[in-house]
Formats: C-alpha cells, sequence, structure tokens
C-alpha cells in the first residue's frame, strides 16, 4: 500500500490542459488541492528529452498523464523517461494515464514484414517500470492483452450519451446511430443501446490504401438525425465522405461523435467546408488553435471521468463503475443538467 495520503499526479508536455482539468477535479472531490507535481521537462540541443523532478515521491501512488500523440515519439519518450525518473526515485506505484494511446493502429500484421508497434510499445511502457495503464477507447482492444500489467480502458460513449441526450433533447425520434464500417458496428451499437436509437452502417470500399471508392447505406436513415461514431478522426476524408453519402441518402442532418480527434492535415478545413452540422470530439488530445476556432467542431471534457478513474484506482475501487450512467451521470452534473 502506497505511504501518501493523496495519489500524486505528473504530466508532459502533450496535453498540459487536461493534465490541469484532472487535478482541478480531484481536488474538488477530495476538498484538499491535488496540484500537478513540480517537473522540468525539456529537450537538449540535439531534442534529447531530460526530466527532472523537483519534488519528494518516495513511496508514492504516482499517475503519469500523458496521451501519445502528435508528436507521437516525443510524447512516448517523455512517458517513458518520466517513468525512468520516479521508478529511480522509489515511487511505490507508476500509473501511465494515456488518454490517447497513440501506435494502437498498428495492432497487427496486415502484410508480410510488417511490425505489431502496438504490442513494441506496450512491452516499452512496462520495462520503463509502469505497473498500471488507464487509457480511453483503444483503437483495437485486444491491445490490453499486449500488457502484462492491468490495463484500464474507459469508455467515451457514456460521455456521449449525457452530450447526445442534452443536444439532441428536441429530436430524440429522430437520432440514428451510424458506423463508418463494418469494424465499428460494436462500438456504434454500444452507444445506440444506451441512448435507444436505431443502427445504420456505411459499407466503404476501397480501390487502393487511403482512398474510398464507393460508399454505401446499410439501413434507412429517410428522414433521420444520423450520428456518425468512431474512435480516431485523422485527416476527416472518410468521415466527410460519409456524411455526404448519408445525406444523399435522405438524411436530414449528418452529425459525428469521435473519440480522439487527430484533425492533421486538410483535416479542419474538410470538417468546415462539410455538409456536417457537427463534430463532437473529446480533450483527449490537445485541440490546437484550427480546432478550437472550428465553428462546428466541439469539444467534451474527460477530465470529470478520469478524475473519478484515478481516485477509484488509489482506493482500490471499481473503475468499471464509471460506464453505468447512473454513476457518470452525477459527475457530470451541471454541465448536461436539463434546462
Amino acid at each position: 500500500m502506497p505511504t501518501t495520503t493523496e495519489p500524486k499526479l505528473i504530466s508532459g508536455n502533450a496535453n498540459r490542459t487536461l493534465a490541469k482539468a484532472i487535478s482541478r477535479r480531484m481536488s474538488m472531490h477530495r476538498g484538499l488541492n491535488i496540484g500537478l507535481v513540480d517537473t522540468r521537462v525539456e529537450r537538449f540541443n540535439d531534442a534529447e528529452i531530460f526530466v527532472e523532478v523537483y519534488e519528494n515521491v518516495r513511496g508514492e501512488d504516482m499517475f503519469i498523464i500523458q496521451p501519445t500523440s502528435n508528436p507521437a515519439n516525443d510524447n512516448l519518450m517523455e512517458l517513458l523517461i518520466m517513468s525512468d525518473a520516479l521508478r529511480r526515485s522509489s515511487a511505490a506505484r507508476i500509473t501511465a494515464v494515456i488518454p490517447y494511446f497513440g501506435y494502437a493502429r498498428q495492432d497487427r500484421r496486415t502484410k508480410a514484414r510488417t511490425p505489431i508497434t502496438a504490442k513494441l510499445v506496450a512491452n516499452m511502457i512496462v520495462e520503463a517500470g509502469i505497473e498500471r495503464v488507464l487509457t480511453m477507447d483503444l483503437h483495437a482492444a485486444q491491445i490490453q492483452g499486449f500488457f502484462d500489467i492491468p490495463v484500464d480502458n474507459l469508455y467515451a460513449s457514456p460521455v456521449f450519451a449525457l452530450d447526445i441526450a442534452h443536444a439532441f433533447k428536441d429530436q430524440m425520434d429522430d437520432v440514428m446511430v451510424i458506423s463508418p464500417d463494418v469494424g465499428g458496428v460494436a462500438r456504434a451499437r454500444e452507444l445506440a443501446k444506451r441512448i435507444g436509437a436505431p443502427l445504420a452502417i456505411v459499407d466503404k470500399r476501397r480501390e487502393r490504401h487511403g482512398e474510398v471508392a464507393e460508399m454505401t447505406v446499410i439501413g434507412d436513415v429517410t428522414g433521420k438525425t444520423c450520428i456518425v461514431v468512431d474512435d480516431i478522426v485523422d485527416t476527416a476524408g472518410t468521415l466527410c465522405k460519409a456524411a455526404e453519402t448519408l445525406i444523399a441518402a435522405g438524411a436530414k442532418e449528418a452529425h459525428a461523435y469521435i473519440t480522439h480527434g487527430v484533425l492533421s492535415g486538410p483535416a479542419v478545413e474538410r470538417v468546415t467546408n462539410s455538409v456536417m452540422k457537427s463534430l463532437v470530439i473529446s480533450d483527449s488530445i490537445e485541440p490546437t488553435e484550427a480546432v478550437k476556432a472550428c465553428p462546428n467542431i466541439r469539444i467534451v471534457p474527460t477530465a470529470p471521468m478520469f478524475a473519478q478513474a484515478i481516485l477509484n484506482i488509489w482506493h482500490g475501487t471499481s473503475v468499471s463503475s464509471l460506464f453505468d450512467p447512473e454513476t457518470l451521470g452525477p459527475i457530470y452534473e451541471g454541465l448536461y443538467t436539463a434546462e
């Protein structure tokens, strides 16, 4: 058991905004100031990463908040080096809070002579001294099995369900959940079940890698308010094309709820010019100024859920209880209070 009276949070540079929000939320829950541990995370002139922890962490229960988003390699190395610094400073336990787990899309060998990078990253995390991982919406569920340490995988769908019930409260009878491909049906079905909505699928066919040749809607979307659900939006090409396909098939409106807003390259411009009325993402990845300024992109907070999950891990209580709307609802009370 850790000797500390409170959990201790430490953050790299990947998403300081989320780390501070988690810290504030935990302070509110505990009635005490749970700030971020004073740390220096810098780079030498040749871009090598240097970490120095200014506070005593001996015997402490440490939580490193660090998504491995763009730049993925730098943020991953920051996570590993911070863990090594804490381990060598005699921390009692180190938990990596990775809201967005980078390299998750490389979870299997799709061709000969290709790596399974998600497994390699899992090995690196374990070897760095991390004893537990807390993440959200892994791209592939089997990645949990790549680790020989406990992995708690939170889901954005309960938070999205609260947001949809609030944002579409006057048109819930017309809402239909859409999976953008066959592989995402389980994720879309989970959200559809939570909000009591029907489900349809957009089937895509590719002529070559990275190019969608044709999309077909499986299901009747006529007059429906369609909500496309997925875990990652990168360049947004497929997402915007799916929205166009839905509108062409008779849908009244097209919206999207995506957990991780990578939004690289022309993504923001595509979303801005799309027929899609809104794109809702979480703050698992630090949004750029362009993302914040986009009129049809909205960001929902994950700090309340992560703060409670960290406290549950620290207390040794259930993390899966956060999947229950009766448990999650009070955590987001005020944000989605009915008008």
